[in-house]
């Protein structure tokens, strides 16, 4: 059974789906949410789909509860209705800090800016990560054999990519803090090339009712996919599954570079990063549905 913390926003449906899925896989168990910028709406979004799943007593934290706008992308409206807002239990990085003092082996999943992360490392001395998931980064051509490569990256070194660049101070203290154990960064040269489609929907069907959180995610993409068929790339799934198994992924070791506001790898034999350059589908879906 794999402790495990979530780090999460509310901009993009694919969050909200890995809280669902995270909430009752069997291989999990998760020990608390934090929130970026961690608004009351977003809280009481993250405690209705936790109160939905069963799983209503795991501890939510926010960075900032006060925030002015309320960051809920419009499709959780229109998935889930009016939603009350709600208080967190505390800010993020006492949260994660107490969590980590009861679970010291759990691991931390990023799919979000990092300032949680960035504030538990700053704010709190004493305490350590086992290993570190993040959805975020990115492997270039140098990195990737050219069999896995996407076309939409072909050429590029570097590239933008959006949790890192929502907190670069705290994507460069993360990725050489001796604090952190082991560093697992699931790309985007991975994540965009595997989407929750009308397909993925039907083969998805059979499992549905196998946990509460399997039915939110049915019910959620249902919506999803009445408007958008093409479906939606599955950026935080990938890195959650990663998470529950790693063999999911093939992974290299890498230093990871910033240069211009974009984000790169370099060939790292032995460093304690590693960086996605293939997915096995077929064992990511057995692992999102727990088969």
């Amino acid at each position: 059974m794999l402790d495990l913390l979530f780090d999460m926003e509310t901009s993009d449906p694919d969050d909200a789906l890995t809280l669902c899925l995270l909430a009752t896989h069997p291989q999990v168990a998760l020990r608390a949410v934090t929130v970026t910028p961690g608004s009351r709406a977003q809280v009481g979004l993250v405690r209705h789909l936790l109160s939905r799943a069963g799983r209503g007593d795991v501890p939510v934290g926010a960075r900032n509860p006060g925030a002015e706008r309320d960051s809920v992308s419009g499709f959780h409206g229109a998935w889930l209705g009016q939603v009350a807002p709600a208080e967190p239990d505390a800010l993020a990085h006492e949260v994660l800090a107490r969590t980590l003092a009861k679970y010291p082996d759990a691991a931390l999943l990023t799919g979000a800016p990092l300032q949680n992360l960035r504030l538990l490392l700053n704010e709190h001395p004493e305490a350590r990560l086992v290993r570190w998931v993040a959805q975020g980064g990115f492997a270039g051509d140098n990195v990737v054999p050219p069999e896995h490569r996407l076309p939409k990256f072909a050429g590029l070194r570097t590239c933008p990519t959006f949790n890192f660049n929502g907190d670069p101070k705290g994507a460069l203290l993360a990725l050489s803090s001796e604090r952190i154990g082991s560093r697992d960064l699931v790309s985007k040269n991975v994540t965009h090339g595997v989407a929750y489609d009308v397909a993925f929907h039907e083969r998805m069907r059979p499992h549905r009712d196998a946990t509460a959180g399997l039915a939110l995610v049915f019910e959620a993409m249902e919506h999803y996919l009445r408007e958008r068929p093409e479906g939606k790339l599955l950026h935080d799934p990938i890195a959650a599954c990663a998470a529950i198994d790693r063999d999911i992924v093939t992974w290299a070791p890498v230093e990871v570079v910033r240069e211009r506001g974009e984000w790169g790898s370099e060939p790292a034999p032995g460093s304690k990063t590693s960086i996605s350059v293939a997915v096995d589908r077929e064992r990511f879906f057995q692992t999102f549905v727990r088969a």
